[in-house]
């Protein structure tokens, strides 16, 4: 294969930089500019939690040891770093808990690396408008979802982390909108972050790595827009190349239309949905099925014989390993201990992925009760429904009950409110702020696209946890 073929899409990169570039507040529709305030209210609240973690703290850990010069705040600490090392650690930390926004079709999560890319440039220059931070946000969530959306399940089936990988795109262009680039400057930004795409889905089943995804991910956004910014070049055709472009290196079956598709008049970004659960996106529907089951039919844990939970493949494959006690993430990653925790806690939120949780004999007692098997009829339903479930409960005194979800709470189909965001966000930041600093932050949310300033928003992010 050569370089000389004709494009998988022509001018696609090209087309994506300018939007980008051009991008005004004033061209970003009511409905997208809610869904930000909302986004980054969600996105502040895991970054904050993601920051107490252990996974972060070695992380930052490292960062602080590099002395780099203070341009940004580690959220929670109280110190500075540089904007490169202050993104890699702030957005570890939002994706440090399963906890961040998702795009559905893209499987990228956006809010944890734009987020802290476009906090970080606004701290450093000072001069942001609440309404500035909502055109970098959407800049880099419009960008990211669509090459997320243009290399599809195949990207994630090759056993790639989409948030490593298109996750690059989310951060190059909020940090190019942050400094400005123009059209020309951007499309290289975008040339750059294409070769520093990476993330492996192995993570998922027990490793540390998989939060540093999204950390790297933003980290390698930042540095692509910087070295574009000096007029370093990278690949200007980087996403519909033929020969080792973006699309045809990471995916078997790209659908490059995608990148373009309504660009400009389709929003992706009002797409985005929030996580109820403190666990991978997939097992939702089923856990929420199961929850139904339990208190409609007024169920304890005991009183259940067997579990069975068809998913599509992509869950199945996803989330139905075989369960090990071998750390948070693996727990958060896996089906059936997600069940457990439902049967036994009626939630799966902060508690129950705490360490001393994993092993709980309990949880495994059910755990070995519970049989998961790919759905024909949820596969057949194709992509838009590889999130849906359906659980069939039989208790030891034979009856069984079986409920069906196939658009999980906060998927755009199926929508958890920004109430419901709040509430989420007060429970998870509760060990973080005191509570008039948490409402202050959920007030600033809301009004941030009438701010004339981001001070007051920054300074508590980056002051040290009390």
């Amino acid at each position: 294969m050569t370089s000389s073929q004709s494009p998988l899409l022509e001018n696609a990169t090209r087309d994506l930089a300018c939007f980008a570039a051009e991008l005004r507040y004033e061209d970003i529709p009511a409905e997208v500019v809610e869904r930000m305030k909302t986004s980054l209210l969600d996105s502040i609240g895991c970054c904050l939690y993601g920051a107490t973690l252990p996974w972060t703290q070695r992380l930052q850990d490292m960062v602080e040891a590099e002395q780099a010069a203070p341009m940004a705040g580690l959220w929670g600490s109280g110190k500075k770093t540089s904007i490169a090392n202050a993104v890699l650690v702030n957005s570890t930390a939002g994706h440090a808990f399963e906890l961040d926004d998702i795009h559905k079709e893209s499987i990228v999560h956006a809010g944890s690396i734009a987020v802290p890319v476009a906090l970080a440039y606004a701290e450093h220059d000072a001069n942001w408008t609440g309404q500035d931070l909502i055109a970098s946000l959407v800049a880099g969530y419009e960008v990211g979802t669509r090459v997320g959306n243009a290399a599809t399940m195949s990207l994630f089936y090759r056993g790639f982390h989409p948030q490593g990988t298109s996750g690059t795109f989310v951060a190059v262009a909020s940090a190019g909108k942050a400094l400005g680039l123009d059209a020309d400057r951007m499309q290289h930004a975008l040339g750059i972050a294409g070769s520093q795409a990476g993330g492996l889905m192995a993570a998922q089943e027990g490793a540390m790595v998989k939060r540093f995804h999204a950390g790297r991910a933003a980290q390698s956004g930042v540095y692509s827009a910087e070295l574009a910014k000096r007029d370093f070049t990278g690949i200007p055709d980087v996403l519909e190349a033929r020969y080792g472009g973006y699309l045809t290196a990471y995916s078997d079956k790209p659908n490059a239309a995608r990148l373009t598709d309504g660009l400009s008049t389709t929003w992706e970004t009002a797409k985005v949905g929030y996580k109820p659960h403190a666990s991978v996106t997939s097992i939702h529907s089923a856990l929420d099925a199961l929850k139904h089951i339990m208190r409609a039919q007024a169920l304890k844990a005991d009183d259940i014989a067997l579990i069975r939970v068809g998913v599509s493949h992509m869950t199945y494959v996803h989330c139905a390993w075989e369960y090990k006690a071998q750390g948070v993430t693996a727990a958060q990653m896996n089906l059936y201990y997600g069940l457990a925790v439902i049967a036994h806690d009626g939630e799966a939120f902060v508690d129950q992925y705490d360490e001393k949780r994993l092993a709980d004999p309990a949880l495994l007692d059910l755990i070995k009760r519970t049989k998961a098997y790919e759905d024909a009829e949820i596969e057949a339903m194709g992509p838009p429904f590889r999130h849906a479930a359906t659980v069939t409960v039989k208790t030891r005194d034979g009856r069984e009950f079986t409920h069906r979800i196939l658009n999980r709470r906060g998927s755009p189909e199926n929508p958890i409110s920004a109430d419901d965001v709040e509430y989420k966000f007060r429970n998870v930041v509760r060990s973080c702020l005191p509570p008039q600093k948490i409402e202050l932050l959920v007030e600033l949310c809301k009004r941030l696209d009438t701010l004339s300033n981001l001070e007051e928003l920054v300074s508590i992010l980056s002051a040290p946890r009390a």
